[in-house]
């Protein structure tokens, strides 16, 4: 797990390279478009939210409500986004964010908008966002080839970060002229751009799945995945130690512009204008970040910009000071979050790409919805400088943890996919639902071999676990202390024949390789199934 060289060994793409293939250029510039729409409309909606009793917990609250959906329904989201057409999905989860964006605009025209309406709307937007994210980013390595793929999560971030510019200006000049009415209706607008683009959009090439997977058995299959993957695991954890404080800049800088700086909706928009073009410098220089520097130098220096920054926004009430303050701390927040998404992105095989991404957008949006949840009740309970100074406290204790759990190191980790298993060669076919399903693999070692050979089981076990196994074991038999005997089950045939078909990788081919010149020639695999498979 130890990272001692660059962040990744990727050959340097330029950033803009992806945007050469008409086809991603169309839909980025589209993307572009709804991100403002979705800036703009947050904006309105913290704003309208400013003059309420308890403000600090209610303008919280918009972030919570926007982020909370893909807490709950990401990971459902992409299991449907690995299972269906992908291009159909986002096309009707477009259209419905416009109806809602259209409903948003009606209201607030009419003036019927309590605070607790606003907030059932905008977690509304954010079930469209859940549906859309996890697929969005599995069609991504369709668009571009694999060595871009990087380029293409840091062109993601500059667009995230472009509108994160673009739109809260834009919403401050017309909420002073306009209100916030027209914002909600030029995002529905924004939205339908996205969903029209990709209506134009075609495959070259069709995806290749056989038969979807059940959908509850998908939702299981990428949990599993999950769970038995270390490098997935700590990429995760890296992710929320940096979420979790960082979203107390956020969740809170409406306050700070409205209470300690003095500004109305154009000054705040300014504020995250600021946070905007650190973050899309941040895009711009992240491939010369992730070569010229290893990874846990660049999560240590990152952490400290931001916590630096979250500090300054405590103590000094100097408009120009802050600003200047908040352009690192855009650029850390990007460099972090793309190099975390980017490697995940790079490590997920092509069978539980939109599941894995689910899950990294369920600690996104859950590290940002609850940590805006917990800043916004420390300002409301003990001032916005205290939480601000608590938040820097946490990051820079986050940044200090980086040589304790450093990022992995993926160099040489192939993950495409290798159907290597020999046919089966069963009596007769079994009903695919049936299970459970137990395999059985004897090996033969020597003594000499042993230790070694039971070291390198543990990267065969996880291999079986992250691809479909639910339990595991390996035995050394009694009456023949030469045999080891490895002993897996699965919930269903089909996900055996799932692993024959397209879930194993390099790395789990290089795993199982290792063990295997260890013992003595091929091991004997059996298969037992349920009495009621039949004969």
């Amino acid at each position: 797990m130890v990272s001692a060289g660059p962040a990744t060994a990727e050959p340097t793409t330029s950033a803009w390279a992806p945007l050469r293939g008409a086809a991603y250029r169309n839909l980025w510039l589209a993307l572009l478009a709804a991100n403002i729409g979705t800036w703009m409309q947050t904006v309105g909606a913290q704003w309208l939210l400013i003059e309420e009793r308890n403000a600090s917990t209610l303008v919280s609250l918009v972030q919570t409500a926007s982020m909370l959906p893909i807490l709950l329904l990401a990971l459902p989201a992409g299991a449907l986004a690995d299972a269906f057409d992908r291009r159909h999905l986002l096309i009707a989860v477009q259209l419905y964010l416009a109806a809602v964006g259209v409903l948003l605009t009606v209201l607030t025209a009419t003036g019927r908008m309590p605070p607790a309406l606003l907030l059932t709307l905008t977690f509304a937007i954010g079930v469209g966002q859940a549906l859309t994210l996890p697929c969005w980013a599995a069609i991504i390595p369709e668009l571009v080839p694999r060595a871009q793929l990087q380029s293409a999560s840091a062109l993601g971030s500059i667009s995230v970060n472009a509108a994160r510019s673009i739109g809260p200006a834009i919403a401050g000049l017309l909420i002073a002229r306009a209100g916030v009415a027209p914002l909600f209706a030029l995002n529905a607008i924004a939205v339908l751009i996205f969903g029209f683009a990709l209506y134009r959009w075609r495959t070259d090439h069709a995806r290749a799945v056989e038969v979807p997977e059940r959908f509850t058995a998908a939702l299981r299959a990428g949990g599993r995945f999950v769970r038995h993957s270390p490098v997935v695991r700590r990429l995760l954890f890296r992710a929320l130690l940096f979420l979790v404080p960082g979203s107390a800049l956020w969740a809170l800088l409406p306050l700070v512009a409205n209470r300690r700086l003095g500004l109305g909706s154009s000054g705040y928009g300014v504020l995250l204008a600021a946070l905007g073009v650190g973050a899309i410098a941040g895009g711009l220089v992240l491939p010369w970040v992730r070569v010229h520097l290893t990874a846990g130098a660049f999560l240590f220096v990152a952490g400290l910009l931001y916590g630096g920054a979250l500090t300054v926004v405590a103590l000094v009430s100097s408009l120009p000071v802050v600003l200047v303050a908040l352009v690192p701390a855009g650029l850390a927040w990007v460099t972090v979050l793309s190099n975390l998404n980017a490697e995940i992105q790079l490590y997920l095989p092509g069978w539980v790409r939109a599941r894995g991404l689910a899950v990294y957008q369920v600690v996104f949006a859950g590290g940002q919805a609850l940590g805006a949840l917990a800043w916004g009740v420390v300002g409301d309970m003990a001032g916005l400088v205290a939480a601000h100074l608590a938040a820097a406290a946490l990051m820079l204790l986050g940044a200090f943890t980086v040589r304790l759990w450093p990022l992995p190191d993926l160099r040489g980790s192939n993950q495409d996919p290798e159907s290597y298993w020999p046919a089966l060669r069963l009596t007769h076919e079994p009903d695919p639902r049936i299970g459970p399903v137990v395999v059985i693999v004897t090996y033969v070692v020597r003594a000499e071999h042993e230790v070694a050979f039971v070291d390198a089981m543990e990267e065969v076990r996880g291999s079986r676990q992250r691809t479909g196994a639910t339990r595991w074991g390996l035995y050394r038999e009694g009456e023949s202390p030469a045999c080891f005997v490895e002993v897996y089950q699965l919930p269903s045939w089909d996900e055996h024949l799932r692993q024959h078909g397209g879930r194993l990788t390099g790395a789990d081919r290089e795993a199982e390789q290792r063990a295997v010149a260890l013992a003595d020639g091929p091991p004997q695999v059996r298969h037992l199934l349920p009495t009621e498979a039949g004969s």
